[in-house]
């Protein structure tokens, strides 16, 4: 498999500007500390009950003798699971309150063979201490604005290979309740951005797609789905929840233990990986 990379591109259409300008446009995936410092425990619950973590390892297929590096590791969706199936695993995020969750994890269930460090896409991984590692993944955590330059720094931090898990369309967004409730929905750009640029970058990779299912969710009521809704749906106005609502008394129905949506909304999420030749 081709590895060789170029950090500039000759090519008249310039994927990485692509990207910078297609976030632009985007309404979600905040890229500051203090967003995600906010969402971490919501995110971290929600982490727990899907099966993303379990669909992902089964495509790393992880050795016990690798050290691994997960980047944007939140509160360790994938470093705790990870932590009884290889030698190390050095998990950074530039949230404090994610990386403080992911620590007391590790206390709680005694994992010793996960570091965590405070550190960001942007910040200077060789001053924080990030070296080489076997295996490098960076799972729904490309929320930057120069893509080329972080998957070089991911690419480089990689002795034999890297994982990447990126945005499928809409992603974990129903875009059916914002246009429900009158909003734009502009994820920004997805996967298609980052395999385009790293086969301009000189790397061939594979990509294939994983399923986030967390089951039904089921809600005591309209009062409780409108709250679980939340994090979708930053800064309710009292139009917006009262749209809301009427939207829930139409498409929630009955079921045992609570009522759930009439509907299945499908996550999916693609994971682009390659080699490094030796």
């Amino acid at each position: 498999m081709n590895t060789a990379m170029s950090t500039k591109s000759t090519h008249p259409w310039d994927w990485n500007l692509a990207w910078q300008q297609a976030r632009t446009k985007k309404r979600h995936d905040r890229s500051d500390n203090s967003h995600w410092n906010k969402r971490a425990a919501s995110f971290a619950q929600n982490a727990r009950k899907s099966n993303y973590a379990d669909n992902f390892l089964h495509l790393l297929a992880p050795q016990p003798q690798w050290s691994v590096l997960d980047v944007g590791c939140g509160a360790g969706t994938l470093a705790i699971p990870l932590s009884p199936l290889v030698q190390q695993v050095t998990a950074i995020d530039f949230s404090e309150t994610m990386i403080a969750l992911l620590n007391a994890q590790c206390a709680e269930q005694g994992l010793g063979n996960i570091r965590t460090s405070l550190t960001g896409w942007e910040d200077d991984w060789d001053q924080a201490g990030i070296g080489e590692h076997d295996v490098a993944i960076a799972s729904r955590s490309l929320v930057v604005d120069d893509l080329r330059t972080a998957l070089a720094k991911l690419h480089s931090k990689a002795r034999r290979q890297v994982y990447i898990t990126s945005l499928v369309g809409d992603g974990p967004f129903d875009r059916r309740i914002f246009e429900a409730i009158g909003r734009d929905l502009d994820r920004g750009p997805d996967y298609i951005y980052v395999y385009n640029l790293l086969h301009q970058m000189g790397i061939h990779a594979e990509v294939r797609f994983v399923l986030n299912g967390g089951g039904t969710k089921v809600f005591v009521d309209i009062d409780d789905a409108v709250e679980k809704f939340h994090w979708m749906l930053d800064s309710l106005n009292a139009e917006e929840e009262a749209r809301l609502r009427i939207y829930f008394e139409r498409h929630l129905r009955k079921t045992q233990g609570g009522w759930t949506l009439a509907y299945q909304h499908t996550v999916r999420w693609a994971v682009i990986s390659w080699s490094k030749e030796p």
